[in-house]
C-alpha cells in the first residue's frame, strides 16, 4: 500500500473536524510564509511546530499543519502554514493558498535576509505587490457576496492604529495582517552603523506603511521565542505582544500601529539631494534612497533555481525511468 500523500492527510484532518468535539466551533487559521530564498522561513515553521528537524529546501509551494489545544474536552485549533520557494520567482503561487473563502482567517509573513541587504528592496517589492493584488482581488470578489466582512476585515485592521494617530490617513494597510521578519540578525549587526540605520528606517517605513509588525530574528533562541509568539498570535489568537524595540543597535520589534513617522524620521539622505531624485510617492523616495546605498544586484531571479526534476530527494525510479527515455528519444529525433 502507497503512503498517504501530504494533500490527502490534510483533506482527511479538515474532514475529521466535523466528528470532533459535539459540534464545538474549532478556530482554523491560514500563515503564508514568503520571503528571501534562503532567508530562514522553514525554520521558522518548524521551530514555531517544536519540530526539530532539518530545514530542507523549498522549491515551490509547500503545505504543513499544526493543532493546538484550548482546553480540557476542547477541539484543537488548526493552523494551516504554506510556505513559498523559490524567492521572487515563483509569484504565480500566490494566488493558490489565498481565496476569498479563507481571506478572513488567512495572515502573511514575509522573511527578508538581512544579511543581503542588496537584493532585500527588490525582494520585498515584487512579494508585497504580488500579495497585495491577488489579496485586493480576493477583497472585491468576497465583497461582491458579504460587504460586511470585508468592512469587519477592514475595521479589525484599521483598530490596530489609535483612532488619533497623526499617520492615519499617511498609510496604506493590507485588509489581512502582515508580519515583515529580519533574519540573520547575528550577521546584520556587524555592518557598519550607517548601513544598519538605512535598512532599520527603510523597514520600519515600510512596515508603518502596510500596517505591519516588525522584528528581527536571528538563531538566538531568545530571538526565535519572540518571533514564536508572534506566529502563534497570527496562527492560534494568541495574546499579542505589545513590547516595542526602535534602536538600530538592538534587535527591533515593532508591534502594527505603534511606530509613527516622526519617530521613524525622514529618509537618511541630506535634504537638498531629495529634490533631485524625482521620487512620486513617499514609498518611491525610500526606495531611491534605499537603492543608492544599495544597488539591486540579482537580475535573473529565475537562474538560481534548481530543477525539482533531478532533485535526488524526490526521486521516483519508474517515473525517472520514463523521463530518461523520453529524453533520450527526443535527442535521437533531433
Amino acid at each position: 500500500m502507497p503512503s498517504e500523500t501530504l494533500w490527502e492527510i490534510a483533506k482527511a484532518e479538515v474532514e475529521k473536524r466535523g466528528s470532533e468535539g459535539d459540534g464545538l466551533e474549532i478556530g482554523e487559521k491560514s500563515v503564508f510564509f514568503i520571503g528571501s530564498k534562503n532567508g530562514g522561513k522553514t525554520t521558522i515553521i518548524l521551530r514555531c511546530l517544536d519540530r526539530d528537524e532539518p530545514p530542507k529546501p523549498t522549491l515551490a509551494l509547500e503545505y504543513t499543519y499544526g493543532r493546538r489545544a484550548k482546553g480540557h474536552n476542547i477541539p484543537k485549533d488548526i493552523a494551516h502554514f504554506w510556505e513559498l520557494g523559490g524567492g521572487t520567482s515563483l509569484l504565480d503561487l500566490i494566488s493558490i493558498p489565498i481565496t476569498s473563502d479563507n481571506l478572513r482567517t488567512f495572515s502573511i509573513v514575509l522573511v527578508l535576509d538581512l544579511s543581503k541587504p542588496n537584493d532585500l528592496w527588490p525582494t520585498m517589492e515584487n512579494l508585497l505587490q504580488a500579495t497585495k493584488s491577488h489579496v485586493d482581488k480576493m477583497i472585491m470578489k468576497l465583497g461582491k457576496t458579504n460587504s460586511k466582512a470585508v468592512s469587519e476585515m477592514r475595521q479589525k485592521i484599521w483598530s490596530n492604529m489609535q483612532k488619533d494617530h497623526p499617520d492615519r490617513e499617511l498609510v496604506d494597510p493590507f485588509l489581512i495582517p502582515l508580519v515583515i521578519i529580519g533574519s540573520k540578525y547575528d550577521i546584520f549587526q556587524d555592518f557598519d552603523s550607517e548601513k544598519r540605520k538605512v535598512i532599520c528606517k527603510t523597514l520600519r517605513f515600510v512596515a508603518h506603511y502596510y500596517g505591519a509588525s516588525l522584528m528581527f530574528t536571528s538563531k538566538s533562541e531568545a530571538l526565535l521565542l519572540k518571533v514564536r509568539g508572534v506566529i502563534n498570535q497570527l496562527a492560534f489568537g494568541i495574546d499579542k505582544s505589545k513590547s516595542i524595540c526602535v534602536d538600530q543597535n538592538k534587535p527591533l520589534f515593532i508591534t502594527a500601529g505603534l511606530d509613527s513617522l516622526s519617530q521613524i524620521g525622514s529618509p537618511p539622505i541630506p535634504d537638498n539631494d531629495i529634490g533631485k531624485l524625482h521620487a512620486h510617492s513617499p514609498m518611491d523616495l525610500w526606495k531611491k534612497v534605499y537603492e543608492r546605498v544599495f544597488p539591486p544586484k540579482s537580475t535573473n531571479t529565475l537562474k538560481h533555481i534548481k530543477d525539482p526534476a533531478r532533485d535526488p530527494q524526490y526521486a521516483e525510479g519508474e517515473v525517472d525511468e520514463m523521463r530518461i527515455q523520453k529524453d533520450q528519444s527526443v535527442i535521437i529525433l533531433s
